[in-house]
């Protein structure tokens, strides 16, 4: 399949802000090398996680066989979900595709009810106060 020099709109600039971001975000890990501590924290690995599946998910759409070749993605995501802790994405099938695709416009909206805390979350906006 050869694709078109020209993407929908709002696709090729979304996919370059993926791109630096994901740029970004090694250049800001790579000196903490595997392992040294202070480089990761759990809610980071999760937000890098879902960026991977998510980027992964929009890509399938890209083809009609790319969700197939995209399987292995999906069930390496999930192996380190397992090893690092964190809470399973979408449940895998046998063949390693995804059981249920997203159906949220944005996936990382499910994740504000798994974690309960006390105190409010950084990553929650600030709460307005009326004076």
């Amino acid at each position: 399949m050869e694709l078109p020099t020209i993407a929908a709109p709002g696709v090729g600039e979304r996919a370059d802000a993926v791109a630096d971001a994901a740029c970004h975000l090694y250049d800001t890990v790579a000196p903490w090398g595997t392992g040294a501590p202070g480089g990761w924290s759990r809610t980071a690995a999760e937000d890098a996680a879902e960026a991977i599946e998510t980027t992964a998910h929009a890509l399938a759409s890209v083809d009609p066989g790319a969700e197939v070749v995209l399987a292995p993605v999906h069930a390496a995501l999930a192996d380190l979900r397992r090893r690092l802790g964190l809470v399973p994405a979408d449940p895998l099938s046998g063949d390693g595709l995804p059981v249920t695709p997203r159906t949220v416009g944005n996936p990382r909206r499910t994740r504000w009810v798994r974690v309960l805390t006390a105190a409010p979350s950084p990553r929650q906006p600030p709460s307005r106060t009326t004076s």
